[in-house]
């Protein structure tokens, strides 16, 4: 911490300016204060001189005379004048209005804003104003920079995570690799303590003992941990779900285990739901169990998904995204469209992606291109580029066309993975959107979907390199979303293992 402080008095002494010499002090110091007064008078000066030099030049200009004559004519003007020309403006604001909306629909953001935002704002000064009075332009425009990553930049849990014992183990096994990082098991270290503890732990020893292995860095020391909680507390749900998680070996052992933690999960729930209004530290039980419950109920379906019962699946997730709206955060949304996909129940896909795909909610790369996917099927089997490039496109060739313009520039990456371009990897446990873990996530699941398609991938090879020449420069800006986020590569490394 020594040399740290050292270091930085040393910066401020080489950023700040020499001392002046004391004979010379008051002089600068009253100086600077009259500088100062000038700057911050400034705009009063030059109205004032404004409306002098317009006194001045009111004989050269006639003013007097034109103004008169400005009067005698609006004097003139009848009613019928002004009842036209409130009509004229309203028309030309209702049209401006009808304009912005449609715009708006379509782009997601507003023409006007955009426009001055562009165009006016540089004219006016605007990137000026970000610099501030009392530090360099260079780190104030860096500090911007930065908080700008870390708002894009937003690490997301991947809703459709492996089993790290009956999957990610048993890769392990057969390459001798890792498929996860530090970082990514670190991440999910903390989502289980942020889900599956609260501060009223204390009162049941069961988890108390689960709170210390959720903090456990070590699988055996978590699994050890786990089983002497259900020695303390045979209807451990928690425990049960670690058990699930990183003991199984096999999908079916999982299910078996997450079935036990079901039994338990709601019967815990229930208990906390008659006394949740009790205590401030009863409601943070009660959401801490809801959170176990949803969990418990999700990795049951995903469960089912995997031994191929994928209606039961879907069941499961229609039934928890009713019992439980809030949770949207959680995008189950994005199991059951993948489940679906499956069924090939395209209506019911449509039905889910118009209720999420809005433009208040926030997008994914699933969301994104399944429904590019939708429009596709409807035109892909008929596809050829030659006959395109000889007649044009049809009009829903030409909404498939656009669907995949708008999926590609919001995630460029996951095209190179379904066209098999780039070799894939077991998806990790936590995504970047926009970024190539997300890719890698989604076209782990959806390639059989677009495989199944016939002309599906065709057209998107045809059709996802002109993203690129519509967009010369996708990192840096974007038409339907805001520019590619510059911090994606980074946090990619980190969430994604070495090849």
């Amino acid at each position: 911490m020594a040399d740290g402080d050292g270091l930085s008095e040393a910066a401020s002494a080489a950023a700040s300016p020499p001392a002046p010499a004391p004979g010379l002090s008051p002089s600068l110091g009253w100086r600077e204060r009259l500088r100062a007064g000038l700057a911050g008078t400034g705009a009063s000066l030059w109205f004032v001189a404004g409306l002098g030099l317009l006194y001045a030049l009111r004989v050269p200009l006639r003013l007097c005379e034109n103004l008169a004559a400005v009067t005698v004519f609006l004097n003139s003007l009848t009613p019928k004048f002004y009842v036209a020309l409130t009509g004229t403006s309203s028309l030309i604001s209702g049209l401006i209005f009808i304009f912005e909306w449609w715009y708006f629909h379509k782009h997601g953001t507003s023409f006007i804003e955009q426009v001055s935002m562009s165009h006016l704002r540089p004219l006016m000064g605007g990137t000026e104003s970000s610099i501030s009075e009392s530090g360099s332009p260079s780190s104030n425009r860096e500090s911007e920079n930065s908080r700008q990553n870390l708002s894009e930049c937003k690490v997301w849990r991947n809703p459709l995570n492996l089993f790290r014992g009956a999957e990610y183990r048993r890769y392990t096994w057969v390459t001798g690799k890792e498929p996860l990082t530090y970082y990514d098991m670190n991440l999910s270290a903390q989502d289980h303590q942020t889900f599956f503890t609260c501060d009223t732990d204390f009162l049941r020893p069961s988890d108390t003992v689960m709170q210390k292995a959720w903090r456990e860095r070590n699988p055996p020391a978590r699994i050890k941990a786990a089983y002497q909680a259900l020695e303390l507390n045979n209807d451990c749900a928690t425990a049960y779900v670690l058990l699930a998680e990183e003991e199984a070996t096999t999908i079916v052992d999982a299910e078996r285990l997450f079935k036990q933690a079901l039994k338990a999960g709601e019967t815990i729930y229930r208990r906390s739901q008659q006394c949740q209004h009790q205590s401030p530290q009863h409601e943070a039980q009660l959401r801490r169990d809801t959170n176990v419950l949803v969990y418990i109920k999700r990795r049951l379906a995903m469960c089912a998904r995997k031994l191929g019962r994928i209606r039961e699946a879907v069941k499961i997730m229609r039934d928890l995204m009713k019992e439980f709206p809030p949770l949207t955060m959680l995008n189950i949304h994005e199991n059951l469209l993948e489940s679906l996909l499956e069924l090939q129940a395209y209506a019911d896909v449509q039905a889910v992606l118009a209720k999420y795909d809005d433009i208040s909610l926030p997008k994914s790369a699933a969301i994104c291109y399944t429904a590019a996917l939708l429009k596709t099927r409807t035109v892909s089997d008929k596809f050829s580029p030659e006959t395109a490039s000889r007649r044009g496109l049809s009009t829903a060739e030409i909404s498939a066309v656009e669907a995949i313009h708008r999926a590609v520039e919001f995630n460029p990456h996951v095209p190179k993975y379904l066209l098999e371009m780039k070799s894939l990897i077991l998806p990790p446990e936590h995504i970047l959107k926009r970024g190539d873990s997300e890719a890698i996530a989604y076209a782990f699941f959806h390639l059989q979907h677009w495989k199944r398609i016939e002309g599906a991938l065709n057209l998107l090879q045809c059709t996802w390199e002109g993203t690129f020449r519509m967009i010369p420069y996708p990192l840096e800006k974007g038409h339907l979303f805001y520019p590619y986020p510059s911090c994606t590569e980074t946090a990619d490394r980190e969430l994604l293992p070495s090849k």
